[in-house]
């Protein structure tokens, strides 16, 4: 019965997301952030490798938030059907162009501050400019310039990489990490052995190429794309 109310709760978060317009306005219009509802939908992992789940304050949130009664998330309930999209007149201009992969172009500094930007819902506007980028990624997506050689030969100094938190951080992806100290994130691949997680510099020549991170350290997202400098 636990799993099955569960499961209720996760399809109609779905629900509210397709009547928000997105997990981001969804996020904003309940008070929480788009991140952890983001983590939810994928049935991310906690620490203690359970599924996260629909906890009663957030059903609470998005009852409020909503417009919903009470207890409206733990019942079952129908999408309704959506109406076929109106007829386009004709018309011989060109569609403009998908923006919808642009992402924005963060500071190490400001990525090492994830959690506070993350409980924004969205990034602040001192991003410098938007990149697009060319495969399906959440909104949450931002863009950071690889410096330095530690990740040489896959990655070089001033290649743009394409962070995605809601993607899942597995053994051998490539990941950004926010340490303790210093104030700043970090880009190494992710090597899981049993319950101990360690981060891998590629650069053979790299000193100190394995160091193990402890549960203060916080995955930023997951690499998705690389942009090659030229």
């Amino acid at each position: 019965m636990k799993r099955k109310h569960e499961q209720i709760r996760l399809q109609n978060l779905e629900l509210l997301i397709t009547e928000a317009g997105s997990a981001v306005k969804l996020a904003r219009l309940v008070g929480t952030n788009s991140s952890y509802l983001s983590q939810l939908r994928n049935q991310m992992p906690t620490k203690k490798g359970t599924p996260r789940r629909v906890g009663d304050n957030l059903a609470v949130k998005l009852e409020h938030g909503m417009e919903k009664p009470v207890g409206w998330m733990d019942e079952p309930h129908q999408e309704s059907p959506r109406q076929p999209p109106a007829a386009t007149p004709e018309t011989n201009a060109e569609p403009g162009p998908d923006i919808r992969g642009l992402r924005p172009l963060i500071s190490w500094v400001q990525a090492g501050e994830w959690s506070k930007i993350s409980e924004c819902c969205y990034f602040p506007p001192y991003e410098s400019e938007l990149l697009p980028c060319p495969l399906t990624c959440s909104d949450e997506t931002f863009v950071l310039r690889v410096r330095g050689s530690s990740m040489e030969p896959r990655f070089h100094e001033g290649d743009s990489i394409f962070v995605d938190p809601t993607v899942a951080a597995e053994n051998g992806r490539f990941v950004v990490v926010q340490l303790e100290e210093p104030n700043e994130a970090t880009f190494k691949q992710l090597v899981i052995e049993g319950d101990r997680q360690y981060l891998k510099a590629l650069n053979p020549d790299w000193p100190n190429r394995i160091i193990e991170v402890n549960e203060s350290a916080t995955i930023c997202g997951v690499v998705i794309f690389k942009g090659e400098a030229v």
